[in-house]
């Protein structure tokens, strides 16, 4: 890891920091100088992510979105921001709703953040969000939002297309698709004809880590994807052919979106239950918004953030050719 310049950021406070995205933002901060103030469940599941660096870079804080003791204490350490938390799929039964976590969570960091007299806050939401979203995920990261431009605070958001990576959840479901038997096809929403832009999670870090020493992109919102977009079936085939051990004959059968949303509702409290057992049956879950959100275009123009960022982003065949065999 290149050691780059020192930012004028000393200790930045990141919720999610041992999340898929967040793990490489606190790597692009170390790597910057700063020292991560991490909001985690588990000191030692922080630690294990980063084995190569000594622990005493890091400022572990034990605690959750709703615990404002703990939010209140990682602010207080720290000179700057970094808010990641996110769900894609609610778990009622464990408490996250995307109403609680996008919306009350935020709020939470929010307060946190200004009664410790934080200026500098970075935000993580999602392309597609807006108001009046067709899924719920959207109009809560819209509300979240809202928040965020409603605070006070020297902010700037980043609303993402997909976000790819050997260990994130959706290159661990495709390699369940292409290479597992079960299931015996491989399922898409509707058409898939719909775009998706796939941005790579090293770029994600890089701009997330980079706002905090650019002055002029506060109070700016800036889309991230990657330079190229994909219908849904031209990306489940480009996986296929790049995963090793792929099976090149399991079919790709489409699950027309108003089969798909009536699969989602009826399975949920089954699946619900089956993943506390199994949990890598998460991987398989999915909600109406879900169906929703894969029969509409999540895609940007990249050039915004490459120009303000100062960074091209990477292209997604050509990385995922070189992570295929790592994919956890």
């Amino acid at each position: 890891m290149a050691e780059e310049p020192a930012s004028k950021t000393q200790n930045v406070f990141v919720t999610g920091a041992t999340g898929f995205v967040g793990r490489y933002v606190v790597r692009e901060l170390l790597a910057r100088g700063c020292r991560p103030v991490c909001l985690v469940r588990s000191v030692a599941k922080l630690y294990g992510q980063h084995p190569e660096i000594d622990p005493r870079r890091f400022v572990p804080v034990v605690g959750g979105l709703g615990d404002r003791k703990a939010l209140r204490e990682a602010a207080d350490l720290s000179q700057a921001a970094i808010h990641l938390v996110g769900i894609i799929l609610a778990r009622p039964m464990r408490g996250q709703t995307f109403g609680r976590i996008h919306v009350q969570g935020t709020r939470h960091v929010l307060d946190a953040v200004r009664g410790a007299r934080i200026r500098r806050y970075v935000h993580m939401s999602a392309l597609g969000t807006r108001p009046d979203a067709v899924s719920k995920y959207h109009r809560t990261k819209w509300a979240a939002e809202e928040l965020v431009r409603q605070s006070g605070l020297d902010w700037t958001i980043f609303r993402p297309s997909l976000i790819h990576g050997p260990d994130g959840e959706f290159m661990r479901l495709m390699r369940r698709f292409m290479c597992a038997f079960l299931p015996p096809v491989i399922p898409y929403f509707g058409s898939g004809q719909a775009r998706i832009q796939p941005v790579y999670v090293k770029d994600v870090a890089w701009c997330f880590a980079e706002a905090l020493r650019r002055d002029e992109t506060i109070a700016q919102t800036f889309p991230l994807g990657g330079p190229r977009a994909y219908t849904w079936v031209e990306l489940y085939n480009l996986c296929r052919a790049s995963m090793p051990r792929a099976k090149r004959s399991k079919p790709m059968v489409s699950m027309p979106a108003p089969l798909a949303k009536v699969i989602a509702t009826a399975s949920a409290p089954v699946m619900g239950l089956a993943e506390t057992v199994v949990p890598s049956l998460g991987l398989l879950r999915f909600d109406r918004g879900q169906v929703q959100m894969a029969q509409e275009d999540s895609v940007c123009d990249h050039t915004a953030a490459e120009r303000a960022f100062g960074i091209p982003m990477r292209d997604f065949e050509e990385e995922l050719a070189l992570y295929a065999d790592r994919i956890q």
